[in-house]
């Protein structure tokens, strides 16, 4: 069996044990009603991380929250196994049939002759399988959450109804329907009428739904993309009338503008690399004057970080997340101020952390207020720690 594998099988074990006589209270009463929320919760999630990956953020809290959502999948599996419905293996087995038979140009008799399969094709495909399980074709359309984003609700529509030839010949006359559009909502906005500035103002955007779609940017992700840099502008105003003395509600337009500018250039001079390159780094390797110390505070903070304790010499202290190692070893002590900086998954995370070591870490020292999602602290031999949401 593959690693993948079997690290699956041990999350189905331990969430049948979760649900088990002997289990875990809050597990046990939950049920499909109640973990909407969570899934919904964790699907975003993956997306914010998505997001700061797309920015250049490092990709291990990535693959955190693929994890928090398959445990929502292999939770509901595991409710419907309960009730005789079906398993995580027939989730599994589900998938891969309908991925199986949807490309017959890859695993099919059609495999071999190299042309690829036409989205008319796909539709058709999935028209059959509707027919099977219900009796009738349906809608091309089916298959769009009606509890979807809207932006992202359009452009799925929109490409559906592509995928049987009901889509605009070219690039042009989907910018022209757009005008067309924005025309209309001139009308409306003249008349004043309600219902009209409704109805014109959705077409425009269901219009530039489309336009995202011609152009492959989809218009779900720009928007949100474009929410993150207007908060982190705004917040840069913000901070700079903090800085100046300026109460906020106090600046004039023009000054905050003049700061909303400074924001924007310092992201044209600086833009985001694509993917930060791994740091060469494999081990940090930092003296301690008193190594038993040092081991028995870090065997407490370790896994709260989510490193573990590893196997080392007799006269080291070893500590990994499963990229890079942190050694402590006896010697006369790191000079100061050395700050070492990890990145914490959420800022709920560096909140939890910092009540635990306020709670009972003896031999550790809190530095400062506290901004939310950063804690500073020093650990028995004087290190200085920083525990960060949004660290790089």
């Amino acid at each position: 069996m593959s690693a993948a594998g079997e690290q699956l099988d041990r999350l189905v074990e331990i969430m049948a044990r979760l649900r088990s006589q002997e289990g875990c209270p809050w597990d046990k009463e939950q049920d499909l009603r109640s973990l909407r929320p969570y899934l919904t919760e964790e699907a975003f999630e993956v997306i914010d991380e998505m997001d700061r990956v797309a920015e250049g953020g490092p990709w291990r809290a990535l693959g955190e929250e693929l994890g928090d959502l398959l445990f929502q999948i292999v939770f509901h599996a595991r409710l419907a196994e309960e009730l005789g419905e079906f398993s995580m293996a027939d989730v599994s087995r589900f998938i891969s049939d309908k991925l199986t038979s949807r490309h017959p140009h890859v695993f099919g008799e059609r495999q071999a002759d190299g042309t690829p399969q036409p989205l008319a094709n796909w539709a058709k495909l999935k028209a059959e399988e509707r027919k099977k399980k219900t009796g009738r074709e349906g809608s091309v359309l089916d298959g769009v959450p009606t509890g979807a984003p809207a932006l992202l609700r359009a452009e799925r529509l929109t490409e559906k109804a592509s995928r049987i030839g009901f889509d605009w010949p070219n690039l042009q006359e989907v910018r022209a329907k757009l005008y067309e559009e924005l025309g209309e909502l001139d009308e409306a906005i003249a008349s004043g009428n309600r219902d009209a500035l409704e109805h014109e103002l959705g077409d425009v955007l269901f219009s530039l739904a489309n336009l995202a779609r011609f152009i492959q940017t989809p218009a779900e992700d720009a928007l949100r993309m474009a929410i993150r840099r207007f908060t982190t502008r705004f917040q840069h105003i913000e901070s700079a009338l903090r800085a100046e003395g300026i109460p906020l509600g106090e600046a004039t337009l023009e000054h905050m503008d003049r700061h909303w500018d400074a924001a924007k250039a310092v992201e044209k001079g600086l833009p985001p690399p694509l993917r930060i390159p791994r740091a060469p780094l494999v081990a940090l390797r930092l003296p301690v004057p008193d190594l038993a110390a040092q081991r028995a505070f870090w065997d407490r903070l370790a896994p709260l970080l989510g490193w573990s304790a590893e196997r080392g010499a007799a006269d080291e202290a070893a500590y990994g997340d499963g990229v890079y190692r942190l050694v402590f070893t006896p010697g006369p002590g790191t000079p100061s101020p050395t700050t070492v900086t990890f990145g914490a998954p959420s800022a709920e995370a560096v909140e939890r952390l910092r009540t635990l070591l306020e709670g009972a870490s003896p031999g550790c020292v809190l530095e400062g207020g506290g901004a939310t999602g950063r804690i500073t602290f020093r650990d028995p031999s004087g290190l200085r720690w920083e525990y960060a949401f949004g660290a790089r």
